[in-house]
C-alpha cells in the first residue's frame, strides 16, 4: 500500500472560479470539478473534455485535488496516484453552473 507523502501541500484555499476556471473563459463545459488544494484553482475532472484539472497538476506540480462540484470532502494525489482524507472540505464561494 503506498502512503500518501504530499499531505504537506494541502492548504485551506479559496477557489479561483465558480467552476472551470479556463472552461469559463473559452465557453468549454466540464462534467465535475476539481480543487487545487495547493493555490485554489479550479480546473474540470479527467471526464471532461479538457482536463484542466490535471492539465493545472502537469504545469504546476500541485499534486493534491478535492471534489469540488458540491463539496465532497474527499481528495486524490495525483502524485502517488491515491484517495487521501483531507482535513476539512472546502466551501463553495457561491451557485456553480452546471455544463454537462
Amino acid at each position: 500500500m503506498t502512503i500518501c507523502t504530499h499531505k504537506d501541500a494541502i492548504h485551506a484555499v479559496v477557489p479561483s472560479a465558480l467552476g472551470c476556471e479556463e472552461c469559463l473563459k473559452m465557453g468549454s463545459s466540464w462534467v465535475h470539478l476539481r480543487l487545487c488544494r495547493t493555490c485554489g484553482h479550479v480546473g474540470c475532472c479527467d471526464s471532461s473534455p479538457m482536463r484542466h484539472a490535471r492539465a493545472h497538476f502537469e504545469g504546476t506540480g500541485h499534486p493534491i485535488i478535492e471534489g469540488y462540484d458540491p463539496p465532497e470532502g474527499w481528495g486524490w494525489c495525483y502524485v502517488d496516484r491515491q484517495a487521501i482524507r483531507l482535513p476539512e472540505r472546502t466551501p463553495q464561494r457561491g451557485p456553480i453552473p452546471r455544463f454537462l
